[in-house]
């Protein structure tokens, strides 16, 4: 069932009428909140975040500023709380689905861009964005609490902008039905130690001219620590990482020209699915397309083997996980599934399981035209993978939650 957005009623004490609430467009003649007034509203009132409910961690969050400049852009409102985690919020609002696809990619961004910062940096950038002198960073978190000691905020704050230790929201006006599935994307991204949450903000009118704030978590993720490595079927790293008949490889090399050609096959790829989510260029032989599963646990992986002269893609997935079951569940209906994914998709056993995948050698990838004739069948295999399996895996996933419920 979608997701309904219902306007709350007011009921004053001791009155028998209700005072249906209407959503707040702030500006005359505006029909709709803008981002510029969420981020005004969060910036101005940050206990209007569901913090805690995401990150306990988190909670206490002092908000710094606004348009903090980072050279991966300006992050909406930067927050940190006085135990030195910074909190990076972003404000968008959810009328075109490239926006959707393209949020999470953004504020992370900005958080590898601020991993590479030291306390000092994070000061100056504060202090240019709000035009003060002094140190208004430590300022504005010592008239929080006023027990901060400036050597042990500092030193942590570094600690935490190295680690990528950070909140990191996404805040919307009202989130429609399938945005949830952003939040897939954080499964390909590690080394960042982030927690993440959507958050849903209607604002509504109060008879006396106030504000009601209803905020609501849709999405949390837990701290991702870990690296997610994808192997297709029947490889292993070292297969991968191997070159065309090349002995001792240059490592270092060899990760540059894997992520130039992601970068080549990226520039290519063109999909239907306005909601699926792009990885970012790789350094190995493999990227990963996540799913609409929880805990990301199926994907599609899109490979090259260079050794054999190969590229393919297949339906990917952790065993004993939802994502396995909405695998299988896909694989029963193998028939009608082959036929719509056409070209020479095949159904395979490993290990006693079962695969999807489709794959085609062309012969050496590092010449021009075999590479554009690869590029172009990788590219519409990948865009069909997405558009047969990625609506299959929801409606599995959907099925699993309600038989549960």
């Amino acid at each position: 069932m979608s997701r309904q957005a219902t306007a709350p009623l007011l009921i004053p004490h001791n009155s028998n009428t209700a005072v249906r609430l209407q959503a707040d467009a702030l500006h005359k003649g505006a029909t709709e909140i803008s981002e510029a007034d969420i981020q005004a509203y969060v910036h101005a009132h940050p206990a209007c975040l569901p913090i805690e409910e995401i990150d306990t961690i988190f909670s206490g969050a002092v908000s710094i500023c606004r348009e903090l400049y980072t050279n991966a852009g300006p992050i909406d409102v930067f927050m940190v709380t006085p135990s030195g985690l910074p909190v990076l919020v972003e404000c968008k609002l959810w009328r075109n689905p490239e926006a959707r696809r393209e949020v999470v990619g953004q504020i992370l961004d900005y958080a590898k861009e601020l991993s590479r910062w030291s306390s000092s940096d994070l000061q100056r950038a504060v202090k240019q964005c709000l035009k003060r002198d002094g140190n208004p960073l430590l300022e504005m978190v010592r008239a929080a609490d006023p027990e901060v000691d400036e050597i042990k905020f500092n030193d942590a704050l570094t600690r935490n902008l190295r680690r990528g230790r950070f909140l990191l929201l996404i805040v919307g006006d009202g989130i429609r039905e399938g945005v949830e599935a952003i939040a897939e994307y954080l499964q390909a991204h590690a080394g960042l130690h982030f927690s993440l949450g959507l958050v849903e903000m209607p604002i509504y009118v109060m008879p006396d001219g106030g504000r009601l704030i209803v905020p609501r978590v849709l999405a949390r993720t837990t701290l991702i620590t870990r690296t997610v490595v994808m192997v297709p079927e029947g490889h292993t790293l070292d297969d991968i990482a191997e070159g065309e008949d090349e002995g001792n490889v240059d490592r270092s090399a060899l990760s540059e020209e894997q992520q130039s050609f992601w970068t080549e096959f990226l520039g290519v790829l063109k999909l239907d699915d306005p909601e699926q989510q792009i990885p970012k260029p790789a350094r190995q032989g493999h990227i990963g397309f996540t799913l609409p599963v929880p805990d990301g646990s199926a994907w599609i992986t899109v490979y090259r083997d260079l050794h054999r002269h190969r590229v393919g893609v297949f339906l990917s997935f952790r065993g004993n996980t939802i994502g396995e079951r909405a695998a299988q569940t896909i694989i029963e209906d193998w028939d009608s599934v082959r036929a719509e994914l056409g070209g020479s998709a095949e159904m395979v056993d490993k290990d006693s399981r079962l695969y999807i995948r489709d794959r085609r050698e062309f012969g050496p990838l590092k010449q021009a035209e075999v590479r554009k004739a690869a590029f172009a069948w990788l590219a519409e295999r990948t865009n069909t993978f997405v558009n047969v399996l990625r609506p299959r895996v929801r409606s599995a996933v959907a099925d699993e939650k309600a038989s549960a419920e």
